[in-house]
């Protein structure tokens, strides 16, 4: 089995050079590299040979995987047919049965520690794991078998990094993440319930552009899409500072676009890129559709019920109550130090203008 580059894909198939230079313009973009890289992305996409990709399906819904299909930039059917090289996937592959699960197991020796492994879904460990089967197998035991020689995993969707909603109190399936099952391997965690379809690409694409993970925080999350609060980088944040909150979702301040801290917005203690990238081709997300975030890309957010519960407090501030008081004392004392500042520097100004200039000696 030849594996050819992305350049040599858009060449067997007749398309342009244009084309392939738009497609690694959008891949730049969408990995948040700088536009320095341009270059060194079109130079992996000319010589790497596209990855070789197993797509496993736990316990799980398919959200995930209808998340990814809805992907703008790059489009899926780009990834899909001519970035990588996807071998076997539950949801997207045409074939099924005995010969599906005989070719997953030539891939996995043809490629013997140079496939990537990606999982959508926890993995269900009570009673010897039969709460979650595929192939007439439970799944505990096939994501064990295909990490043992995956050159990388990604974990797909909040299932496969924490548990996901499954895992809720009391787990009668002792659901857990793929993490807790496969040991010491390189793990990218991309959570969300499910996860914006951009993000699902562009972590796979950086893999199969510079054949490495892309560089992650401390809870093993891809920096370039996980490293801003919802909080941070919500078009509503000036509100929370004036301390402008809706106490209803019906209520003028609600209608006016105010804060939602109260009704329960789990923003400030949310990771992801909701925010700044959106959904739908940045069409919009929950917070611009009038409702609190839920925090679906954290640990255990399944339990952390109910929803519309507002944060007990906003640390190190403190009571959300006294955040719009103080910003704004903070505010006027700023004012009017720029203001004395303002008056002791034109002063100077005005006492140096004054001065006699010194004469020159002919």
């Amino acid at each position: 089995m030849k594996r050819e580059s992305m350049w040599e894909v858009y060449l067997r198939k007749g398309m342009n050079r244009r084309s392939f230079i738009k497609s690694c313009v959008a891949l730049t973009s969408i990995l948040g590299l700088s536009t320095d890289m341009l270059s060194t992305v079109v130079a992996a996409a000319e010589k790497n040979a596209l990855p070789v990709v197993i797509w496993l399906h736990g316990h799980e819904c398919t959200g995930c995987d209808e998340s990814f299909l809805r992907s703008e930039t790059p489009l899926t059917s780009d990834v899909v047919l001519n970035m990588i090289s996807l071998e076997y996937s539950h949801a997207l592959s045409a074939s099924a049965g005995e010969p599906f699960e005989a070719h997953l197991h030539e891939i996995m020796e043809q490629f013997k520690g140079k496939y990537i492994l990606a999982v959508e879904g926890a993995v269900a460990t009570a009673d010897n794991g039969i709460y979650c089967m595929t192939g007439g197998r439970p799944f505990v035991e096939v994501v064990k078998e295909v990490a043992k020689n995956a050159a990388a995993i990604i974990e797909y969707g909040s299932c496969a990094t924490w548990g996901g909603i499954q895992a809720a109190k009391p787990n009668p399936t002792g659901s857990v993440s793929v993490t807790d099952v496969v040991g010491n391997k390189p793990i990218v965690k991309v959570p969300g319930c499910p996860p914006i379809p951009e993000v699902m690409t562009g972590v796979i694409m950086h893999y199969a552009l510079f054949g490495q993970l892309p560089p992650l925080d401390s809870e093993g999350r891809p920096k370039q899409f996980f490293a801003n609060r919802i909080h941070d980088t919500c078009y509503r944040r000036p509100f929370f500072d004036a301390g402008m909150f809706a106490e209803k979702f019906d209520d003028a301040g609600s209608k006016a676009g105010w804060c939602l801290y109260k009704l329960g917005c789990r923003g400030p203690e949310t990771y992801n890129s909701c925010g700044n990238m959106r959904w739908w081709n940045g069409l919009s997300y929950p917070i611009q559709s009038g409702h609190g975030c839920i925090g679906c890309s954290n640990p255990n957010f399944w339990d952390d019920a109910p929803f519309y519960n507002r944060l007990p407090s906003y640390e190190p501030v403190g009571d959300i109550d006294k955040v719009g008081a103080a910003v704004a004392g903070l505010t006027v004392a700023g004012v009017a130090v720029h203001a004395v500042a303002s008056v002791i520097q034109k002063k100077k100004h005005q006492a140096d203008g004054n001065k006699p200039e010194d004469k020159k000696v002919d």
